[in-house]
């Protein structure tokens, strides 16, 4: 049985509760319908394949994605009005494109990054004003607590704390960013891709240590295909289809040359053996009233011969308008953006 965080201070998980809740974008639906109800210090297992909305999900619970229908609470907080403060009591775990660990650093320089980061936004005035040994052993004090947490062994390591990121392998990996997430001591522990590229016993063992962090006090959401058995299970269901109308106002491409504009069918082109107005003899313009054929190979005035090119032109240009439409309907469903998740990894 690993240490919990909340040792460092007694229990302190957040309550999550949700009734409806769904977020929709300009896409479609990226989760619909979830219901969600866990005790501080559950372990809350959000299931489901890729593309379901599974780390959506996690980054709404969390407090990084605004919800677009019904509702949630965390620790009593209502999502998504009071995201910020959710942001303030959760930590992010590994989630890819939002707290990743940079390759080229040490475990020793992301832990010093992460104490000096703590430090400089969660310390109080107070804090600050302490000689600077007590800061250090203050500081010294939560970083071995988080790696007694996460079960990460720095002596275990090939070169100690001065591994590289690119040196660990996949679970260590996720201690590191595991015991970094907990150097903030949060009420909600986010964890993405749970079981991604693990075997069977690193599974197993990745599921004991989150279970060991919310034996602590922490709550924590964690995200996997295949949820264990102790786990309060959130299925997210199948990838949800596109959304429809998402894409609805966008021009359709004319394939068959009809002028939307002037609702003329087009005419056959001007060069070649071809039937028409006006009587041809040889190469030339013909001119008459009758009909006939004609072998020319010169200028047609026959009535829309100038038509085709036109017409062909149209149908370019719609689809260049098609393409460009789907093109801005690509757009992120967090109405916050980007930076403001990625901002707040200092607290992941």
């Amino acid at each position: 049985m690993g240490v919990g965080v909340g040792d460092l201070d007694g229990p302190h998980g957040a309550a999550v509760s949700a009734s409806g809740f769904g977020l929709k974008g300009p896409r479609g639906w990226a989760f619909r319908s979830v219901d969600v109800d866990a005790e501080p210090g559950a372990l809350v297992a959000i299931e489901g394949p890729s593309g379901s909305g599974r780390t959506c999900l996690l980054l709404a619970l969390a407090g990084r994605m605004r919800a677009t229908e019904g509702s949630a609470e965390v620790a009593g907080l209502p999502l998504p009005r009071r995201m910020s403060a959710v942001r303030r009591i959760s930590a992010l775990g590994p989630v890819p494109g939002v707290s990743d660990l940079d390759p080229a650093l040490t475990v020793a320089e992301h832990l010093r990054e992460r104490a000096l980061l703590k430090r400089r936004f969660d310390g109080s005035l107070l804090a600050l004003l302490r000689p600077r040994t007590e800061r250090a052993a203050a500081a010294r004090k939560h970083v071995d607590g988080a790696l007694a947490a996460a079960g990460l062994d720095l002596a275990s390591l090939p070169k100690r704390e001065r591994t590289a990121v690119r040196d660990l392998d996949r679970l260590e990996e996720l201690r590191l960013s595991v015991a970094l997430a907990l150097i903030a001591r949060p009420r909600l522990l986010a964890v993405d891709d749970v079981d991604l590229k693990l075997s069977d016993a690193e599974r197993a063992t990745a599921w004991a240590l989150l279970r060991s962090i919310a034996d602590g006090g922490t709550t924590v959401l964690a995200v996997c295909s295949q949820a264990p058995d102790d786990a309060l299970t959130v299925p997210t269901g199948a990838a949800p289809a596109p959304d429809p109308d998402a894409d609805a106002d966008a021009p359709a491409a004319d394939t068959t040359g009809h002028d939307s504009a002037t609702g003329t069918e087009p005419t056959p082109p001007a060069h070649g053996p071809g039937t028409g107005p006006g009587t041809g003899t040889g190469p030339g313009t013909g001119t008459g009233t009758g009909t006939g054929t004609g072998t020319g190979t010169g200028n047609s005035v026959e009535p829309g011969a100038g038509t085709t090119t036109a017409d062909a032109t149209t149908v370019h240009r719609d689809t260049e308008t098609h393409t460009h439409t789907q093109a801005q309907t690509h757009t992120d469903t967090d109405e916050e953006g980007p930076a403001d998740a990625i901002a707040e990894t200092g607290r992941a």
